[in-house]
């Protein structure tokens, strides 16, 4: 499963703000893929709001390994081809 952010429910600066202030991790910003992204493929999306209420899963469980590897790919090129949604250092919009 990939650990993600819902962008319905959190801005891309404010998720980026949460993932390296408040859980210590390093990032240079964020990019997304959408629900629809993954469902149209097959793959689910799981609402977990145990760690914090914006927390969502991207499931790949029950996927070989090899479609797990290709579907992971597809989501990247969409992720890719929108581009950063949010980078550290850009200018405040």
């Amino acid at each position: 499963m990939i650990s993600v952010y819902d962008g319905d429910q959190i801005t891309a600066e404010a998720s980026w703000n949460h993932f390296t202030y408040q859980l210590n991790n390093r990032s240079v910003g964020v990019v997304g893929v959408a629900v629809q992204e993954c469902q149209a493929h097959g793959i689910p999306v799981v609402p977990d709001p145990g760690d914090f209420a914006e927390h969502v899963l991207i499931d790949f469980r029950g996927f070989s390994r090899g479609r797990m590897k290709d579907e992971s790919k597809r989501l990247v090129a969409y992720a890719n081809n929108r581009g950063w949604l949010f980078r550290a250092g850009d200018p405040v919009k």
